[in-house]
């Protein structure tokens, strides 16, 4: 009996707390998922919601004193007016899609304005439409997830207006979570495609590569698409042998997100080793314009630069609401620990 008390104890001190922590996150959850399948449910909460406007797939983003961008969150009804004031039918707010909910489970959606003029939209809105890919980078990290959400459902709705099968159109739900055929009633859910990164080390250093398309002096961890049939060690092996020509072993899982580019990609994190005997690049140009090993202090120094550099030879990584500067920071972190004994 002692022992099934200290048993009672002990779940009592450790399940106990975590599943009162867990209550708003279920409560979030399961709302989310009622207004994903009642549309009846959605248009209500839509009527006293937070939304995130969109233009032409940018995101309406205003700065903060801090010098980050931050997405305004609209209420429906100021939306409302807005669109009015700009000449267009309130109807547009219907075309809303339901992106997340706050811990008050007060429904967040997105709304791309296309049809106006962008010019006025900034006016009105007290904010500029900026380009996702120049903007993300200035995001706060827990904002980043939301707009990169938004846009790739936005940009899913735009693509997928026809039935790949039928050639008819195809009709979203109020909270464009999916789309239905119209002729034979398939049902369409947005898509990700998986993609592999890869942090490669010989023990001492990490590889870092930059394409063409990257801001000046950013070096971030390899990647590339999954090919249909491989498994994640394939395909982190061959992503790292097209490009840089090295055979990699060890490959370890770390950590998944979602990222908006170049369309809507999911990203597996991954770390992998290579012999220092068998360390030698052979970079496909190609695939990158660039790859080089860092050493330990060069990336430690590379983490504490907050703002892009202004000039090209200074190391500049990925944002911190990204998968490849987690890998690195995990990196730096497992190396810290053998100097420091």
């Amino acid at each position: 009996m002692v022992m099934f008390r200290h048993l009672n104890v002990l779940l009592s001190t450790s399940l106990c707390p975590r599943s009162r922590c867990s209550s708003g996150f279920v409560s979030r959850m399961r709302y989310m998922n009622k207004l994903k399948e009642d549309d009846d449910a959605c248009a209500a909460a839509l009527q006293d919601a937070r939304v995130f406007l969109f233009h032409r797939l940018s995101p309406l983003l205003q700065r903060t004193e801090h010098g980050r961008l931050s997405p305004p969150a609209l209420m429906s009804s100021d939306v409302l007016k807005m669109l009015e004031r700009l000449g267009s039918s309130g109807s547009l707010l219907k075309e809303s899609v339901l992106i997340s909910c706050s811990e008050q489970n007060q429904a967040q959606f997105c709304l791309d304005v296309g049809e106006l003029d962008q010019e006025a939209v900034e006016e009105v809105c007290k904010g500029n439409v900026i380009d996702l890919k120049k903007g993300f980078f200035l995001l706060a990290s827990s904002e980043a997830p939301l707009v990169a959400k938004a846009q790739a459902l936005l940009r899913w709705h735009e693509s997928s207006g026809f039935c790949s099968a039928s050639g008819r159109p195809t009709h979203r739900n109020r909270a464009g979570s999916q789309r239905v055929c119209s002729s034979n009633g398939v049902v369409y859910y947005p898509k990700m495609s998986p993609v592999v990164i890869v942090l490669v080390s010989d023990g001492n250093r990490c590889l870092l590569g930059r394409q063409s398309s990257f801001p000046r002096g950013m070096y971030s961890a390899l990647a590339g698409f999954c090919d249909t049939g491989e498994s994640l060690e394939d395909a982190v092996s061959r992503e790292v042998a097209e490009e840089v020509g090295l055979e990699v072993h060890g490959v370890s899982y770390s950590s998944s997100q979602h990222w908006p580019f170049p369309d809507s990609s999911f990203m597996l994190g991954c770390h992998a080793f290579v012999s220092p005997a068998h360390a030698q690049l052979d970079v496909d140009h190609r695939e990158l314009e660039d790859a080089r090993w860092f050493t330990y202090e060069e990336v430690g120094s590379a983490l504490q630069v907050k703002t892009p550099p202004r000039r090209s030879d200074v190391l500049w990584l990925p944002p911190k609401h990204a998968v490849a500067n987690w890998l690195i920071t995990e990196w730096t972190e497992r190396q810290r620990g053998p100097r420091s004994r």
